[in-house]
């Protein structure tokens, strides 16, 4: 479902900063992608170093805004959080602090309520996702077209650094905001609602509760 717009939004893009995309069948969701070399992945770089490209290609992700006209193209962000939503509640007797997961939940439902400044995002931005390339020096793979709230593409690349952010929460935010010039109490609300109620294989785990409450409002 999360992918189910990747050919159009690598049409949106149109190489930049995405890989190109050189052939598709729309009906197969079938793609023939350029090709990245030497293709090695952002995560071979130190985290800092991936902060500062992560928050550079979602600049230059969002300079193209989506026509009025191209926006029924794309699903909105609180369609795919909607699922997510489900996935939880059907996990609630896992849950190992039912007041925090409630208001990760509400936080996320209301945190992707439409707004005019809402743009295309690639929703799954993360090192994992980002090659290097001799066209550009990294180019983004794997986009999971929504539209929604700009804050929001940061919060995967958080998550992904799951261990520096448990160390110091706050901090980290502070420097992905700065870098990507968006609103640090708003990607501070995102990171709070998905650590609190992202559906998870183990709730045992302690660190996404630890983060939450760390970041709570």
């Amino acid at each position: 479902m999360e992918g189910a717009h990747e050919i159009e939004g690598l049409r949106f893009w149109n190489g930049d900063p995405t890989v190109r995309l050189l052939e598709a069948d729309d009906d197969l969701g079938a793609m023939v992608l350029e090709r990245c070399e030497p293709g090695d992945m952002l995560r071979s770089e130190p985290e800092w170093k991936q902060d500062e490209v992560i928050a550079d290609l979602l600049k230059r992700l969002r300079r193209r805004s989506v026509p009025p006209n191209e926006m029924c193209r794309f699903r909105r962000l609180s369609e795919m959080l909607e699922a997510w939503r489900s996935e939880t509640l059907a996990q609630i007797e896992q849950w190992p602090d039912g007041e925090l997961v409630g208001e990760g939940l509400r936080m996320l439902e209301e945190l992707a309520k439409p707004s005019p400044t809402d743009i295309l995002l690639a929703t799954d931005l993360h090192a994992g996702n980002v090659l290097r390339s001799e066209r550009q020096p990294w180019l983004v793979i794997d986009p999971k077209p929504f539209i929604g709230d700009v804050t929001y593409d940061l919060v995967q690349h958080l998550h992904n650094c799951e261990l520096r952010l448990h160390a110091d929460p706050m901090s980290m935010i502070e420097r992905l905001a700065d870098l990507a010039e968006v609103d640090f109490d708003r990607l501070r609300l995102w990171t709070f609602a998905r650590a609190a109620a992202d559906p998870r294989e183990d709730w045992t785990n302690p660190i996404w509760m630890d983060i939450a409450r760390a970041l709570a409002p």
